[in-house]
């Protein structure tokens, strides 16, 4: 199973169009979506290119592939424009014998986890902040985000290959970080 992820595009049309080019090229069967799809909250500054309608319209060229979850700036009437579901705050993919808990992170994250076991994988945005790393018996990973990387970060996504998450920067596509799911 190859996955592909993007967080926190938070209406960027032109961060929604390279996602989409990396994912057609990646060969990913889904592209995860960890939410903030539109609206870049009162803490951020409005993204290159704000146009959440049109993101809606290339997102919906998708619609069959996306996994999505709510995040913080995620809300109802988003979910109007949208030919696939995002209102769900967390969602959970089975991986052979390990799971891939899928959320935004402004409910579960590091410092609040949800009930996992060893070997599972904990998986969110929010930050904007990439992390991939094994702490005790969980993987941690976030993509980073898109459109308004933080931390001095490019702006990135992820994917899951090979047993190999990935945080790769979306305009070079340079590694930023990995980590294996079965060191």
């Amino acid at each position: 199973m190859k996955l592909m992820f993007a967080s926190d595009i938070h209406g960027s049309l032109p961060a929604t169009e390279r996602v989409l080019a990396r994912f057609a090229e990646s060969g990913a069967q889904w592209l995860v979506i960890l939410g903030d799809l539109f609206n870049h909250g009162p803490r951020n500054a409005l993204p290159e290119g704000y146009a959440p309608a049109q993101v809606a319209e290339r997102l919906n060229t998708q619609a069959s592939r996306i996994i999505a979850v709510r995040g913080n700036c995620d809300s109802e009437v988003d979910q109007m424009l949208l030919t696939f579901p995002i209102t769900a705050p967390w969602q959970q993919v089975l991986f052979g014998h390990s799971r891939l808990f899928l959320t935004h992170g402004h409910l579960y994250n590091a410092e609040n986890l949800p009930p996992l076991n060893p070997g599972d994988v904990l998986i969110s945005g929010h930050t904007h902040i990439p992390v991939a790393e094994k702490r005790g018996d969980i993987i941690y990973f976030n993509p980073g985000s898109v459109s308004i990387p933080k931390g001095g970060f490019a702006a990135s996504y992820g994917m899951f290959d090979d047993g190999i998450f990935r945080v790769i920067a979306l305009n070079d596509q340079r590694i930023i970080a990995e980590v294996a799911i079965n060191p």
